[in-house]
């Protein structure tokens, strides 16, 4: 499951960078109630992508932001109740990463589905019934 986390430069200092991404990611395991599985664990990715100041923007100005942006087969993030308490958990560890100093306001949680049979680990292209399958089994 591709994280990409983007942070105006400035925003996230290069140390915190590691911690940050596996913060998201076990949250993102923690709600789907998915920590330490086998299959599933290995296949949470992602990176972090700083762009430069003034190249981000809101409100139709440039301003700093964070965005934290997943790609997941569809079944994941499937109740409300997963999405919200996600978007709380991931904007609270972003803003403290950020040192307090990006406001809640400019920190934007969102998630893309992949097309069922489009989901291509090792080569293979898997079906969302075969990706439950491998979690479960593992």
């Amino acid at each position: 499951m591709p994280l990409t986390l983007i942070v105006t430069d400035g925003l996230l200092p290069p140390g915190r960078q590691a911690a940050t991404m596996a913060r998201l990611s076990e949250a993102f395991l923690q709600l789907h109630g998915l920590q330490g599985n086998a299959f599933l664990t290995p296949n949470v990715i992602g990176h972090v992508q700083v762009v430069p100041q003034g190249s981000t923007f809101a409100g139709l100005q440039p301003v700093p932001v964070a965005i934290v942006e997943w790609l997941t087969p569809s079944f994941a993030f499937g109740s409300p109740e997963v999405q919200e308490a996600y978007v709380r958990a991931a904007t609270e560890i972003v803003h403290a990463a950020c040192g307090g100093q990006l406001p809640r306001e400019r920190i934007w949680v969102n998630l893309t589905h992949a097309v069922d049979g489009m989901w291509g680990i090792g080569g293979k292209a898997w079906s969302n019934a075969e990706l439950g399958t491998a979690v479960g089994a593992a």
